[in-house]
């Protein structure tokens, strides 16, 4: 007599995606097992939204990278009205505009301090968890590849959205601003990391003027490999002038072509044949 839950065909499939394909069925429902993890990710992904970000925590480690690093929030005083809101995720409150226009005031006093070619802002985003979890790494991918950038002080925002980099930037008077910022969390991905990069950031800027690396996380794209097209976008758009919809992502065929003329380098030549008699 075969059991109460009928098996998927599908099933050797699963170990190939963290994706909910091939579940089986009982009766007319899910088997316990598949509609106990479905409510637990569901958990997960709700907590992760809701999850403060220790800021703290992240000024203490960027201190030990030797990392100079600002606190800033936005004009959202809280969870419930970041969530509710989202313009006011866009935008600084007063306190901490008065802590940047403070830090450009300490740079231009000193006279060494050049304007900062790019600033990373870690920001919360809609999974604190992301930014705790992964921005640190991918900064410590990211830094050493930047040899003759100017690097500013990391900021770090609370209730951010993605826009607020555009104010930091302007504020900082930086070149590029890159924020690595918790994204929307997913039923298999509640600690997925989002870098968006704006060259000339301002306030205003659109979504079509930036560019975008997601799903940053050891599960998804890993730290170095995160790091590598950060890298690569931010050369060619300095070469560019631009980044959004002007800056085209094509470092996989870069690396390809750089690998394969590589080879064809290293490879031996061949005898020369002999003509046929």
């Amino acid at each position: 007599m075969s059991g109460p839950v009928e098996a998927n065909p599908w099933a050797a499939l699963r170990r190939f995606t963290s994706a909910r394909i091939a579940l089986g069925r009982a009766g007319s429902g899910l088997p316990t097992a598949p509609l106990l993890a479905f409510e637990r990710a569901h958990a997960q992904a709700r907590d992760a939204v809701h999850q403060p970000l220790d800021a703290d925590a992240l000024h203490a480690a960027l201190k030990t990278r030797a990392l100079a690093s600002i606190d800033v929030h936005s004009a959202a005083p809280d969870r419930d009205h970041y969530l509710r809101r989202p313009d006011l995720g866009r935008r600084l409150n007063e306190a901490s505009v008065r802590v940047l226009c403070d830090a450009v005031s300490d740079a231009v006093c000193n006279e060494a301090a050049a304007p900062a070619d790019v600033v990373f802002v870690i920001a919360d985003g809609l999974s604190a968890r992301a930014a705790a979890a992964h921005a640190l790494p991918v900064l410590d991918a990211a830094l050493p590849r930047l040899d003759g950038w100017q690097v500013g002080p990391v900021v770090v925002a609370r209730q951010a959205r993605v826009a607020l980099g555009d104010e930091i930037g302007e504020r900082l008077r930086a070149r590029y601003v890159v924020m690595l910022i918790g994204e929307r969390p997913g039923l298999s991905s509640p600690d997925s990391l989002g870098l968006y990069l704006t060259a000339a950031p301002r306030v205003g800027r659109t979504d079509a003027e930036r560019n975008c690396i997601s799903n940053v996380r050891p599960e998804g794209l890993g730290y170095e490999a995160a790091a590598a097209k950060l890298c690569y976008l931010l050369t060619r758009s300095r070469a560019l002038g631009m980044t959004g919809i002007g800056l085209k992502d094509d470092s996989d065929d870069a690396r390809g072509h750089a690998d394969a003329t590589a080879t064809a380098a290293s490879a031996p030549l061949s005898a020369p044949r002999e003509r046929s008699r």
